[in-house]
């Protein structure tokens, strides 16, 4: 006679977390390392604060200028690195360059609320 072992059903439920948990952070790393484009803005920075209520990342908005009497458009980034966010705060209502990564399909807002990563600022 064949005697079946009977799986325990939390072991399974465990497993089944841990690799959505481990397929959540392969999509997020792979999202966030490589870059759909790059390029640089140039305009006024307008706004610059924190805000989440459980995920705290830095915001921005930006005025880009093309021609003087234009309807400046507006630029919404994102900033993950504390260095950049201390020289956008020193900018602020200042004309800055800024250098960006976008990044698409970010699995979650704990990373940004846009696309677009600033990795460097230069202030004119």
């Amino acid at each position: 006679m064949i005697r079946r072992t009977r799986r325990n059903p939390f072991l399974i439920l465990i497993g089944l977390l841990v690799a959505a948990a481990l397929l959540f952070w392969v999509w997020a790393m792979a999202t966030l390392n490589f870059s759909y484009s790059e390029g640089e803005r140039n305009g006024f920075l307008q706004k610059f604060s924190k805000v989440g209520w459980f995920c705290k990342t830095w915001e921005g908005e930006m005025l880009l200028t093309s021609m003087p009497g234009a309807i400046p458009e507006k630029f919404l980034f994102s900033v993950r690195d504390d260095a950049v966010a201390a020289q956008l705060s020193a900018a602020m209502g200042k004309r800055v360059t800024l250098t960006y990564a976008q990044h698409k399909g970010v699995p979650t807002n704990c990373f940004g609320e846009t696309e677009y990563y600033i990795e460097k600022v230069a202030i004119q």
